[in-house]
């Protein structure tokens, strides 16, 4: 076992053609990543999400705390035996579930005390907690406890959440290390979220002395939580340049495929979103010609695939016209058709990207999808 290294394979201007390596296997870059809430990608069977081509999944550290719990899963083997996924893992720290799903919190410099969504019970989450579950969950990448604060914010908020995140960032270090031996023996791996807001000097700051850590990789947080799309690719792209060459860069919760593809622009290498999952089951699919909203009367009697030259188990077996009887019929075969499908279109456009950059031709590329896709109707609401 060697552990998390990233390897830099190709270029095109400043987009990025990689490869991920872990003791759980490679993985390609630029890499779409499913999220998987609560050990399970929702309608999906470890051996189904394979088929989609998706090779590393996250898991929620917040969600597994509460339910099931961390030491349950570490008495059953960790998060990789658990939900039976033996490819590379991802856990998020848990921060941004305690900020924006708890209906009651109180914060302060140690940490968090928050309700349970589920059932209103106190607890309190502080870095070092943080990085206790995940360390027993034992995914091969693990992020810093880090504090996002809401878009907008007045420029003294956005600073307390810099300082408050390097503070916890260092606290996440001194806790778990920046690499450590899981007790299977696989490493796992700690990653830095750059905060900051819109400012860019925030951001600057923010990278700056996470970098001076020494991580092995770093994350773009805090963006596609209400700011305009022009705001996301622009802050995106200057937080990608204060990050190190040889490091994998993350941008985190940004989903939809012109905003995938303005960051690889940029160069950014990992993605996770859970657009495709939801937007499955509220009967949305994509298309390279865009949205397909499964609903609609249209597709009644429409014996064509989702999309043609698709080569998922959805679009090789079954027409239109019957996955929107299965929506209209609230079947929940719908759901896990329409999640194959979504899953598969997104493997497929990173498959495509990658292609593109390894042969020079990322901009041609990007510049025919996104004029085929949001043509379609395939752009965010």
């Amino acid at each position: 076992m060697s552990g998390l290294r990233f390897e830099l394979l190709a270029q095109d201007g400043t987009a990025r053609r990689g490869r991920l390596h872990s003791d759980h296997g490679s993985v390609e870059t630029p890499v779409f990543m499913p999220v998987g809430t609560q050990a399970t990608v929702k309608g999906m069977t470890v051996q189904a999400l394979r088929e989609t081509g998706s090779s590393m999944i996250l898991g929620n550290t917040y969600h597994l705390y509460l339910r099931p719990g961390h030491e349950r899963i570490a008495s059953l083997g960790g998060l990789h035996e658990f939900c039976g996924f033996k490819g590379p893992m991802l856990t998020d720290s848990g921060g941004f579930q305690v900020f924006s799903l708890a209906k009651l919190r109180r914060m302060d410099e140690d940490g968090v005390d928050f309700q349970s969504h589920l059932d209103g019970s106190s607890h309190r989450f502080t870095p070092e907690l943080s990085m206790d579950i995940q360390a027993a969950l034992g995914a091969d990448i693990v992020m810093a406890f880090d504090h996002c604060p809401e878009l907008p914010s007045q420029p003294e908020a956005i600073r307390a959440a810099v300082d408050r995140t390097l503070h916890w960032t260092r606290r996440c270090a001194e806790r778990f290390g920046t690499r450590r031996r899981h007790a299977r023996g696989h490493e796992q791996a700690l990653f830095g979220i750059v905060q900051g807001g819109l400012d860019p000097d925030e951001r600057q700051r923010c990278a700056r002395e996470l970098v001076a850590l020494d991580l092995p990789g770093y994350a773009i947080g805090g963006l596609s939580v209400g700011e305009s799309k022009a705001d996301m690719h622009r802050v995106a792209a200057l937080t990608a340049a204060f990050l190190p060459p040889d490091r994998p860069r993350y941008l985190m919760g940004v989903g939809f495929p012109e905003d995938i593809l303005a960051a690889v622009c940029d160069g950014v290498d990992m993605f996770d979103c859970v657009l495709p999952t939801r937007m499955a089951r509220t009967a949305c699919l994509l298309s390279a010609d865009g949205r397909l909203v499964m609903r609609n009367a249209r597709f009644a009697d429409d014996d064509r695939p989702v999309e043609a030259d698709c080569d998922c188990y959805t679009c090789t077996h079954h027409s239109r016209a019957y996955l929107r009887h299965l929506f209209m019929a609230n079947e929940i075969l719908a759901l896990v058709l329409g999640t194959t499908h979504n899953l598969r279109f997104y493997q497929r456009l990173m498959q495509g990207i990658r292609d593109a950059i390894e042969r020079g031709a990322f901009t041609e590329f990007r510049a025919a999808f996104e004029g085929r896709f949001l043509a379609g109707g395939g752009r965010a609401e």
